[in-house]
């Protein structure tokens, strides 16, 4: 499955959460380690789900860049 992935510039680094799988995080110095973390975070949080009998949410979350003028 394709989850969308938001990243958000911090004080420290970058943070990121997947909006389909609430509180599946990620926090990292770099946007690429943040991306290799939250990579890790998905494969966990979906394994937990699976080992807890929960259902898999299908992927809802559209992402795009609006150029405001």
């Amino acid at each position: 499955m394709r989850y969308a992935v938001l990243f958000e510039r911090t004080e420290t680094g970058y943070s990121a959460h997947v909006p389909d799988l609430p509180g599946c995080v990620a926090a990292g110095e770099t946007i690429e380690e943040t991306s290799e973390l939250m990579r890790t975070a998905i494969q966990m949080h979906l394994a937990g789900m699976r080992e807890d009998g929960e259902p898999i949410p299908e992927p809802r979350t559209i992402a795009e860049y609006i150029i405001a003028a």
